[in-house]
């Protein structure tokens, strides 16, 4: 197995179990000790998880994953400045991808109007669209994560690798430098990594509250953005960062 995908479904494990032993991750990815240790110090290091006695747990400290109806309320003029900033970027004959998540929900009134293709697991994105016959809506399927009102776990024909998307729209838990963009639903995680690749542009949208903050699983590094969109200006260290990784920052 690849070692980023063990990885990967290491997270997802202790995430589900809460907290394992070494031997038990060894049991179950058949591999030796040292290579469990090596993940799992990975992990450690990250701050995905946190080393127990006689194993590892999810760390506590990460964000934890909140009703979509919960976070949907919370900092909701943020959230449509910057859906508004973020919807400004789509053109007509665009495919675009919108991932789960309130802010990114937030575009949809300043988009539903245009002739664009959308390919997305929010449900109630693809619940507002229904009016719409000039979106295009391709729905990724798979399992309703109720909590995120999205879909999951489609893993057997991952639709997003048919299409070419010229514009990938994300959410985020919490960002930070050293961890990259995080979320906290194990289940979403393939999806985003997923759609950060397959997008030729990356726009990520994000309130100032979730900087320096981490969710429980990294999807991808921050330096894979191409676009920063949020609703205030950034931190020195941020813009430093931004700069020497050619990421564009959009704010009001």
């Amino acid at each position: 197995m690849i070692k980023s995908k063990r990885i990967q479904q290491i997270q997802e494990y202790v995430a589900q179990h809460q907290t394992v032993s070494l031997d038990e991750l060894m049991n179950v990815f058949d591999v030796s000790k040292n290579t469990i240790r090596r993940d799992v110090q990975w992990l450690v290091e990250r701050g995905e998880v946190k080393k127990v006695y006689g194993g590892i747990a999810i760390n506590d400290d990460a964000p934890p994953l909140i009703s979509f109806q919960d976070r949907q309320t919370h900092n909701k003029q943020q959230k449509e400045v910057i859906g508004k900033l973020a919807a400004d970027f789509v053109q007509d004959g665009d495919v675009i991808f919108i991932d789960s998540g309130t802010t990114t929900l937030e575009m949809f009134n300043f988009i539903k109007h245009k002739e664009i293709t959308i390919v997305t697991s929010n449900l109630n994105l693809i619940i507002s669209a229904l009016p719409f016959e000039n979106l295009n809506i391709i729905s990724i399927g798979g399992m309703l994560e109720r909590k995120t009102n999205s879909f999951t776990c489609f893993k057997e024909i991952n639709i997003l690798n048919i299409y070419n998307i010229n514009k990938a729209f994300m959410a985020s838990t919490g960002v930070s430098i050293t961890n990259g963009v995080t979320n906290s639903s194990p289940l979403e995680t393939e999806l985003k990594q997923t759609a950060v690749r397959k997008g030729s542009q990356v726009f990520l949208l994000i309130d100032h509250n979730k900087f320096d903050k981490n969710g429980l699983m990294t999807y991808c590094d921050l330096s894979e953005i191409d676009y920063l969109v949020t609703d205030c200006s950034l931190e020195q260290k941020y813009r430093t960062y931004a700069e020497e990784n050619n990421i564009q920052v959009v704010t009001p």
